[in-house]
């Protein structure tokens, strides 16, 4: 049988891959804690702990929040990434840009903001520091 011996459990621990596929239209949020992949049309937010690849023929008009991600498609709204993202020279990115680290290749077009790295979370880190030696 299918899955006899086997101790993972794809629900339980994220291992999952899901896939909208070239010529697929989904119109609402995606949800998930596994990896996704987008082929095809995604109206509405992306939201998943693993990691995010959208194709070269990849469409998404909403917000995406991802761990990792490598974008080759197009995407109208913020991106979110918490680890590393990467711009192929495809990539169309047109709104704001929050990462931990970013690649762009040559020939990739992003219009809007971007808040990167290590300085982003130092101010912030600062910022508290500084209120609670304020109050002190």
């Amino acid at each position: 049988m299918l899955g006899m011996g086997s101790n993972k459990s794809t629900s339980q621990d994220g291992g999952s891959v899901n896939l909208i596929g070239n010529g697929t239209t989904i119109t609402g949020d995606v949800n998930c804690s596994g990896d996704v992949r987008i082929d095809g049309t995604l109206i509405g937010n992306l939201s998943t702990n693993g990691k995010f690849v959208l194709g070269a023929n990849g469409k998404i008009e909403g917000n995406v929040v991802s761990a990792n991600a490598d974008l080759s498609g197009e995407v109208k709204g913020k991106v979110t990434i918490t680890e590393t993202l990467q711009l192929k020279s495809t990539a169309k990115i047109n709104g704001d840009i929050v990462t931990g680290k970013l690649a762009i290749e040559a020939g990739a077009l992003f219009t809007g903001t971007c808040n990167m790295g290590a300085v982003v979370r130092n101010m912030q880190s600062n910022t508290s520091r500084a209120n609670v030696a304020e109050t002190a």
